[in-house]
């Protein structure tokens, strides 16, 4: 399904992308209590993963940053919204370099792989913004750094989701894109 990115289909499928990512967030979202931030359960980041494999980089990653940006903008996070964003991009650049890495072959084991990567690069990216969120609200680096270690279980919940669900929801949606002639 990697079309040209400014192609008229391509332009669809990352606004319906954006769209499937915002709505993974908005109605499945299960609150978590930390001491950093305000995280919850999500599958934004699983559908983020997956608009780029099937979109490409950049596509892919436009898509993951309208859907999870607007998403923080319009419920309550604006003020780190662009944390979220260049997290977006940190774990997309995780994604597309190992894909181009297997030469695209979307083999189980390789898609596999990078969801395993891309779930414990999201850890680490999550872990560094909560730093930065609470640096940015006035605590200490050595409580920010504490308090940031302790308020990762959802984002630990999160990344094994996307470890288990990218590699079944790629190849249904591959099936069914085959099936119904969108993609060759």
């Amino acid at each position: 399904m990697r079309e040209k990115p400014n192609s008229l289909k391509s332009i669809i499928f990352t606004g319906l992308f954006a769209a499937i990512i915002y709505l993974g967030i908005f109605i499945l979202r299960i609150p978590i209590p930390a001491m950093v931030g305000r995280p919850f359960i999500h599958f934004g980041n699983t559908l983020a993963a997956l608009a780029v494999l099937f979109l490409g980089f950049r596509n892919g990653t436009l898509a993951g940053i309208i859907g999870l940006g607007s998403f923080d903008i319009l419920n309550g996070y604006a003020a780190t919204s662009w944390l979220t964003m260049l997290e977006v991009i940190i774990v997309a650049s995780i994604i597309e370099l190992l894909f181009r890495f297997f030469k695209y072959q979307d083999k189980q084991k390789q898609i596999a792989i990078i969801a395993l990567a891309a779930g414990i690069t999201k850890i680490f990216t999550s872990y560094c913004t909560s730093i930065i969120e609470a640096l940015m609200i006035g605590t200490n680096f050595k409580t920010a750094i504490v308090a940031s270690f302790l308020s990762l279980p959802a984002t630990v919940i999160n990344s094994i989701s996307t470890a288990i669900c990218v590699p079944i929801l790629y190849f249904l949606i591959k099936r069914i894109l085959l099936t119904s002639h969108f993609i060759n």
